[in-house]
Order: structure tokens, then C-alpha cells, then sequence
């Protein structure tokens, strides 16, 4: 099981919860590595990670993540506390590899056009670009600057992206049957 120590002293809730459970299996996969550059390559990450989390919101993610049973805490004696990823934990931290995302092709098409519109603030360009990127490289049609269409489900990913990025009050997720220029958007999708 992967752990991390934490203060008591600052309980506070938060909406980290998912960048939280992929620290913690980092901590699970430099414990199975065994290959020196790799182990390496994910401490650098962690680091870097670590360095960009606000603390505060960092108390209220894991008060949430407890509070949903993805972790649990244990005493220690020196007055703090080790959080350790749970079974459920570590099935909802494998579910997403980030960098890797894709959506499944169903047998059928339901006819469905799933439309995802976002509106980042100018103060957040880092986010929007990098949400941009992930819609791009998990095969969404570009409908314009900041609307992505894809025909097949994909309301877990873009509900996983939203809490990542803690970017959910700038996203709209939209199910829509007609879309004007389908003709075009079914021809990239190579669908009949």
C-alpha cells in the first residue's frame, strides 16, 4: 500500500482528491519498481507535483478522500497521521492514466454526439491549453477554439478531467442528437 504522512493539526477540506490518489500510487509504484531510472523518473514527478499543491487545498482533498473510503488513516506516534490508499483507492487511480486517456469505441454508434465547451479564464492559460491538449490527443473533433465533439461516451473522462484540473465550473458537458455540420464530423469519425 502506498502512504504519505500528515499533519492533524490542519484538517481542512478540498478538491485535490484525484491528483491525491495519484501521489499515492506513485508511492505504491516506486515501491514495485525496481528498475533505478524509472524509480528516478517518478520521485522527479512526485516532486514536482508536490511542489504545486496548495496546502490548504490539499487538507480538504484528503478530508474528502477519507470521507469517501478511497483512503485511510493510521496513528502514529509522533502525532501524525499515514494515509494510505485503499483497494478502491487504487482501482480509481489505475482507471485514468492522464497522460494516456482514451475513449472506448463502442460496437454501435448510439447516434449521440457528446460536446464538451470550456471558457477558462486568461489567469488559468496553462489549464485551458493543457485541457485542450487532452481533448485533442483523446480523438475529440476541434468544432472550434474551445468546443470538442466525440460520438461515443466519455462523461468519466471529462468528469475526471474537470475534478484534475479543478476546473469544473469552466466546462459544460452537452449530449446533443443533431449537430449542423454532421456530415463533416461523421466523416472524421469515419462513421456511416
Amino acid at each position: 500500500m502506498s502512504a504519505i504522512k500528515i499533519s492533524r493539526k490542519n484538517p481542512k477540506k478540498g478538491a485535490l482528491q484525484k491528483k491525491v490518489l495519484l501521489l499515492l500510487f506513485a508511492g505504491l509504484a516506486l515501491g514495485l519498481t525496481r528498475n533505478p531510472k524509472q524509480y528516478f523518473r517518478i520521485v522527479r514527478e512526485v516532486a514536482k507535483e508536490w511542489k504545486n499543491i496548495d496546502r490548504n487545498s490539499l487538507n480538504r482533498a484528503i478530508q474528502s478522500l477519507y470521507k469517501s473510503k478511497l483512503v485511510s488513516t493510521k496513528d502514529n506516534r509522533d502525532g501524525t497521521l499515514t494515509l494510505v490508499l485503499s483497494k478502491d483507492g487504487e482501482r480509481l487511480a489505475l482507471t485514468y492514466d492522464i497522460e494516456n486517456m482514451e475513449i472506448k469505441s463502442p460496437a454501435r454508434w448510439d447516434g449521440k454526439w457528446r460536446i464538451v465547451m470550456f471558457d477558462v479564464p486568461e489567469k488559468f492559460k496553462k489549464v485551458r491549453d493543457t485541457l485542450r491538449m487532452h481533448f485533442k490527443n483523446m480523438g475529440f473533433y476541434e468544432f472550434q477554439k474551445s468546443v470538442f465533439v466525440h460520438p461515443y461516451p466519455c462523461a468519466k473522462e471529462i468528469t475526471y478531467l474537470m475534478e484534475f484540473y479543478q476546473a469544473r465550473k469552466y466546462i459544460r458537458f452537452i449530449v446533443a442528437t443533431d449537430i449542423d455540420n454532421a456530415i463533416e464530423i461523421k466523416q472524421h469519425f469515419k462513421l456511416s
